[in-house]
């Protein structure tokens, strides 16, 4: 009899200490939901996880997803695709460059000053044709006409064409340091260059100079890789061909001519002896001519650090920018109208911005004045849904 009463003392015991503990654990619950910063959070969490489009399909039937599951079968075989139809389009390119090259060449004959253009090739009627017709009759009563006309035939072709291009486009001008500017002077002509039918995809750029005292290089190349091919980890992610990598080319700089390395003055200190040696060492300088020694992908897939990737994705910027903008476009890009249209296209956005913000501030006055008997001190009633 004792031992019964013993079990049955322990567990009135156990289960007393149960409730206790059920107790704490139903106060501490409701202290913590009296919590505004809890409940705040909490409350957060339920509408991210409302509003996010994964959560839903988690709750759609097995059967939908499947469903879904083959669409994306469909979606990634539309992104090759539309690889394939780049590769055709590099194709079109490549066609066409061969029938704008005649003309590029011709470019670059009067650029040089190696042919003349005749009076057809040269008949231009420009917008302000009477402000400089007007202009040029001012300058004639103050210069003789005889002295102008001897000064202009000395002048060949048209000088500094590709550096006043540099200069003018602020891109290429953050590049160019002060040193830079008399070798790109002897800059001739710029070319683009797509790869052969076959060959992997991609573009080179040719950087063609005059002698200088400089470097003995009479052609400077950039090439640029690419790939237009959905990744196979992502395959979601295919917007087109992009530039995965990119090859310079070696510089042969004539003595102290390298502009990009400076030398320095070191004093160096001998630890035993204690005197004072003063060494030279060459560093790495700013300079344009640095575009032809680009940063290198790693093949091993090796990530880069985030400077080097910024450098990279700049670098692949510029050399699609010669691409599409500067080649193609020289002569607008030499008198400025290109980066001219470029700003006022900028600029008509945003006026058409502040029209819209205008008017429909114009509509909510509307909306208050028509109603005389609505409190002027209440808020315009927004009717977008």
């Amino acid at each position: 009899m004792a031992d019964n009463s013993k079990t049955e003392d322990t567990a009135s015991d156990s289960v007393e200490a149960a409730k206790n503990a059920s107790d704490k654990k139903e106060k501490l619950a409701d202290q913590v939901m009296q919590n505004p910063q809890v409940l705040a959070a909490l409350q957060e969490r339920l509408d991210n996880t409302a509003l996010t489009p994964s959560s839903y399909i988690e709750t759609l039937p097995k059967a939908v997803k499947r469903r879904i599951d083959a669409l994306k079968q469909l979606q990634v075989k539309c992104a090759h695709i539309e690889a394939k139809f780049y590769e055709e389009v590099h194709d079109l390119e490549r066609k066409y460059a061969a029938l704008y090259q005649p003309l590029f060449d011709k470019r670059r004959e009067f650029i040089n000053g190696e042919a003349e253009p005749t009076d057809a090739e040269s008949e231009w009627h420009s917008e302000n044709e009477e402000e400089e017709k007007l202009a040029g009759d001012l300058k004639n009563v103050v210069v003789i006409e005889e002295k102008a006309e001897a000064e202009e035939a000395n002048v060949k072709g048209i000088p500094d064409f590709w550096f006043t291009i540099f200069r003018n486009v602020d891109m290429l001008s953050e590049l160019v340091q002060e040193y830079d500017e008399p070798i790109l002077k002897h800059l001739q002509d710029i070319k683009v260059k797509f790869s052969e039918p076959g060959q992997p995809m991609s573009f080179s750029l040719e950087f063609h100079f005059g002698p200088n005292d400089y470097f003995s290089n009479s052609v400077l190349t950039k090439t640029y890789k690419m790939k237009s091919e959905p990744d196979k980890t992502d395959p979601f992610s295919f917007e087109g061909p992009e530039i995965v990598d990119c090859e310079g080319c070696t510089i042969d700089w004539k003595k102290g001519k390298n502009v990009t390395v400076k030398t320095i003055k070191k004093k160096q200190k001998h630890k035993g002896r204690g005197t004072v040696r003063t060494i030279t060492k060459q560093v790495p300088n700013d300079s344009f001519f640095n575009f032809f020694s680009p940063i290198k992908v790693s093949a091993d897939g090796e990530s880069l650090d985030e400077d080097s990737e910024f450098t990279l994705a700049a670098d692949f910027e510029i050399g699609h920018f010669f691409r599409e903008r500067i080649v193609p476009r020289a002569v607008l890009y030499f008198t400025g109208e290109a980066i001219e249209d470029d700003d006022n296209f900028e600029e008509g956005e945003e006026g058409e911005e502040e029209e819209l913000e205008g008017e429909e501030e114009g509509e909510e006055e509307e909306d208050t004045e028509s109603d005389p008997k609505k409190d002027s001190s209440q808020p315009a009633e927004c009717k977008q849904q």
